[in-house]
């Protein structure tokens, strides 16, 4: 415990750089995650819509909405980019 304490100032900032790198990796993930479950649900979309589950005026709205949302994620994650 004693020998924890007195190596804080050394350990500390590497604790922190560790959590912050973690933090990157999880927020990375979920960006990845949300244009795959983005492009997962457009695909069981079209495969509703070739079924004829769905009809074609509910698809396209439902198509148009799920391709905003990932080029709004694809557009964010250029934006990203460019600010490092």
């Amino acid at each position: 415990m004693v020998l924890r304490f007195l190596l804080l100032p050394i350990t500390g900032p590497l604790m922190g750089v560790t959590w912050l790198g973690e933090k990157i990796l999880e927020q990375a993930n979920t960006e990845i995650d949300d244009k795959e479950n983005l492009s997962k649900q457009l695909l069981a979309l079209q495969l509703a819509f070739d079924m004829g589950e769905i009809l074609e005026e509910e698809f396209e709205i439902q198509e148009e909405a799920l391709l905003l949302a990932i080029l709004e994620a694809e557009q964010q994650e250029r934006d990203r980019t460019q600010e490092y």
